[in-house]
């Protein structure tokens, strides 16, 4: 049996340490995607503390929202290329994915979260009753 060196020790704990890294970083999307659909990308449609916050694939049509949601009229470019648009109260919350699969806001910027639901309840959160203003197209 080889005998055990500091290198050898110092192997194992580097190894022990990066896997436990990896866990770690994969562990947040895995988990908060699992539980009551807040990172689906399934269009959405509730009201969160007051607030009703709505959430659809930019695809469904081109004309507007849900069913007719304010605020969705032309020159409003719909979650910055993600396909995905978010509203609070009618007015879009311009949201994110980053490339590790989380989500931000243009509220919420320095939180990711699991996806566009649970964007839009952090925003509601951060808000703190405050209106959303819209952010003009150029």
């Amino acid at each position: 049996m080889p005998e055990l060196t500091r290198r050898r020790a110092l192997t194992a704990a580097a190894a022990l340490a990066a896997s436990a890294g990896a866990q770690t970083l994969l562990a947040p999307g895995a988990s908060a995607a699992g539980h009551s659909h807040e990172g689906s990308l399934e269009p959405f449609d509730e009201v969160y503390k007051g607030r009703r916050i709505q959430g659809r694939p930019t695809g469904m049509d081109d004309m507007g929202g849900m069913g007719g949601m304010a605020g969705t009229g032309s020159g409003h470019h719909h979650g910055h290329g993600t396909g995905y648009a978010v509203f609070v109260d009618g007015v879009e919350l311009h949201v994110m994915r980053n490339a590790d699969g989380s989500w931000i806001s243009v509220v919420s910027h320095y939180a990711p979260v699991a996806g566009p639901r649970a964007a839009a309840r952090a925003a509601v959160d951060e808000l703190q009753g405050a209106a959303l203003l819209p952010i003009p197209a150029n």
